[in-house]
């Protein structure tokens, strides 16, 4: 797979998923107000609680990720998937980590 394709696919899934979570998501905590509410939905029963559980730790080894590689390969501005990770999830963080940390390995 070439750079640019690589680029490409992660970048388009990531927007992909920040989309769908944006139409699917929002009008519907918009209309709750119940931001506790709508985080506790992720744990009615086994099944989405073991989804929930997965993007949890998604998002805390991602996190130990960008910090570890700041100090080890001096990767900047990887607290922009931090951020991420809250809203509108683990995988729009990632997409956009992997992009800064691509855009920054290549430039060496």
């Amino acid at each position: 797979m070439s750079d640019t394709v690589f680029k490409i696919l992660v970048g388009t899934l990531g927007a992909v998923f920040a989309l769908v979570f944006c139409i699917v998501v929002v009008p519907a905590l918009l209309q709750s107000r119940d931001i506790v509410g709508a985080i506790a939905a992720g744990f009615v029963n086994p099944f989405s609680t073991g989804y929930s559980l997965d993007a949890i730790i998604c998002a805390a080894i991602l996190i130990v990720w960008i910090i570890y590689e700041k100090s080890a390969l001096n990767i900047r501005h990887g607290w922009i998937a931090i951020t991420l990770c809250a809203v509108p999830g683990v995988a729009t963080a990632f997409a956009v980590y992997l992009l800064i940390r691509f855009k920054q390995v290549a430039s060496r």
